[in-house]
């Protein structure tokens, strides 16, 4: 059974940092790459980063580049997102997910998915 579990999620002020993580489990981690989304209230779900499988390849959403950096590390099956920098507007439910093929852009692309993580970042 396919498990990935993210946490860090918290509140922050804007300006502040957090570091999400998901561990995953089940599955053949370095087979797969990962990403993360969001979704705000009221709002589709965005993609925000992804990561290829071994970590040289990685890709942003335009409104967090420059400041979110998505890693990974591939012995200890978990995917980061360090997010610096946050503003109100960040506040979501980040989602981790796993892909086998196909553009990491598209949600349509990842077979497995976490249950979420909330990041709020007040003003």
């Amino acid at each position: 059974q396919v498990q990935l579990v993210e946490s860090g999620g918290g509140l922050v002020q804007a300006g502040g940092s957090l570091r999400l993580s998901c561990a995953a489990s089940g599955l053949t981690f370095s087979t797969y790459r990962m990403g993360w989304f969001r979704q705000a209230p009221g709002k589709e779900r965005e993609f925000v980063a992804g990561i290829s499988w071994g970590g040289r390849g990685t890709y942003y959403a335009d409104s967090v580049k420059g400041r979110f950096t998505i890693s990974r590390d591939n012995a200890k099956n978990t995917v980061y997102v360090q997010m610096n920098s946050l503003k109100p507007d960040d506040t979501a439910v980040y989602y981790c997910a796993a892909s086998y093929s196909g553009s990491l852009c598209q949600d349509q692309s990842y077979t497995y998915w976490g249950q979420g993580t909330q990041v709020t970042v007040s003003s």
